[in-house]
């Protein structure tokens, strides 16, 4: 009889483990959902506005989500390289970065701010009227990781040699530092720029450049870690998520994602002279 009852058990063990008795968890962070999202300024306004969409995912998917921001894309691309992020509402230039060099996959486009195109801005009693007048002088950037504020500028000054570049954690600060006589231009999108710039009313400013290309909407993206059907419901959830909850947060479940291929090239090339841009003089080649 005992050992019946063991051959028994053993049998519907088997049968528990095999069949799915038990629920399994995501294939990343323990079974624990992290969102990741950039946010200059909003603080808790930012944590409100997730909570409804936290709470559907949590309520059907089964699992733990938590919200965490990064307060510019340096900070997100370092998440992103660790794969410390399942989900990402991602901005054009950490997107790139992500889906070019750490494998996240795109699942929706995001409405919301309009990045347009990227500008070189200067002061408007500024003697400067073209990029290569730059040369030798200092140019205030985004973060690394900022489509707008780091990619699309350095590409377009490639080949020159600046005195110095001054890293800027938000568009304002770019602003502030042109303003201020420290740097002799700054990058920044044309959408921030009518943003802020009425902010700075001591200052008039002078767009110096426009980019010719635009650049691409906002992106939620999800991590290579997490395994394929699993994505693929959480892609169906999201999808069938509350109207409200959808407008809450601003992706748009039935619309392609879209195109990066342009935004990728830039960034690729770009992240061949990352560590140049950094030193000083910056050797942009």
């Amino acid at each position: 009889m005992p050992l019946r009852l063991s051959r028994k058990l053993f049998i519907l063990v088997l049968l528990f483990v095999t069949n799915g008795g038990c629920k399994p968890a995501p294939a990343n962070l323990n079974g624990q959902l992290v969102i990741g999202v950039v946010s200059y300024t909003e603080g808790q306004q930012i944590l409100e506005r997730y909570t409804e969409f936290n709470r559907y995912l949590a309520k059907t998917t089964g699992t733990r989500v938590e919200l965490e921001p990064a307060y510019n894309e340096n900070k997100a691309l370092e998440r992103i390289h660790s794969q410390a992020w399942s989900l990402v509402f991602a901005s054009p230039g950490v997107a790139a970065s992500a889906i070019a060099d750490h494998q996240y996959r795109p699942l929706f486009l995001v409405q919301g701010f309009n990045h347009s195109r990227s500008i070189l801005v200067v002061r408007n009693d500024s003697q400067i009227r073209e990029l290569k007048q730059l040369e030798g002088k200092t140019v205030a950037l985004g973060q690394q990781g900022s489509a707008a504020g780091y990619y699309f500028p350095v590409y377009n000054l490639y080949g020159l040699t600046l005195a110095e570049v001054l890293f800027a954690p938000t568009p304002k600060i770019v602003l502030e530092l042109v303003a201020q006589g420290k740097a002799a231009a700054g990058a920044l999108s044309l959408a921030e720029y009518n943003l802020y710039s009425p902010s700075l009313s001591n200052t008039q400013f002078r767009v110096l450049y426009i980019d010719p290309h635009n650049v691409p909407a906002d992106v939620v993206l999800i991590a290579p870690n997490i395994e394929p059907n699993r994505q693929e419901e959480i892609r169906k959830i999201m999808s069938a998520a509350p109207l409200s909850v959808v407008r809450e947060i601003g992706y748009v479940p039935n619309v392609p994602v879209p195109d990066y291929d342009y935004m990728i090239s830039v960034v690729r090339r770009v992240k061949s002279i990352d560590s140049n841009v950094r030193q000083k003089p910056a050797r942009l080649f």
